[in-house]
C-alpha cells in the first residue's frame, strides 16, 4: 500500500526491506527533492479513516518511533549509504507512512508525514 501510494505521487521505490542485523529501512524512494528513507507504521482501525483530530483514543502510528528503533534506522541509513557508496554529503530525509486499514470494507488510507527528526 505505501509503495502504491509513493509512487502515485512519482517517487521511484529504489529498494523495499533493507535489512541489517541493527536495523531496518522499510522502503527507500527517491523523488525530485532527494533520497527518502521511509518508516511504514500501520494499523487495522475502526471506524475507517481515524484522524487524531479525533480525540485522545485516535492512534497515530508514528508515535510508535520509538528511540530504540530511531537509533537501528540511523545505523542502517549509515550502512546503506557504506554499502550503495553514495556520498556521504548526499541529500536525504526520514518519512513515515502511516498506514490505516479498514479490513471490514477492505479499504486503506496512508498519511505521508515527512521530514522527521531523528
Amino acid at each position: 500500500m505505501a509503495c502504491r501510494f509513493l509512487e502515485k505521487r512519482e517517487y521511484k521505490i529504489v529498494e523495499r526491506n533493507y535489512l541489517k542485523k541493527w536495523g531496518e529501512i522499510d522502503i527507500v524512494a527517491q523523488n525530485r527533492e532527494g533520497l527518502h528513507f521511509i518508516e511504514v507504521k500501520s494499523l487495522a482501525v475502526k471506524p475507517y479513516f481515524a484522524k487524531a483530530s479525533q480525540g485522545k483514543d485516535a492512534y497515530m502510528p508514528e508515535a510508535n518511533m520509538r528511540l530504540w528503533k530511531k537509533e537501528r534506522m540511523a545505523r542502517a541509513i549509515k550502512t546503506y549509504f557504506l554499502d550503495r557508496k553514495l556520498r556521504d554529503d548526499r541529500d536525504f530525509q526520514i518519512d513515515i507512512a502511516a498506514v490505516f486499514l479498514d479490513f471490514e470494507r477492505k479499504k486503506a488510507r496512508v498519511r505521508l508525514l515527512e521530514n522527521i527528526i531523528l
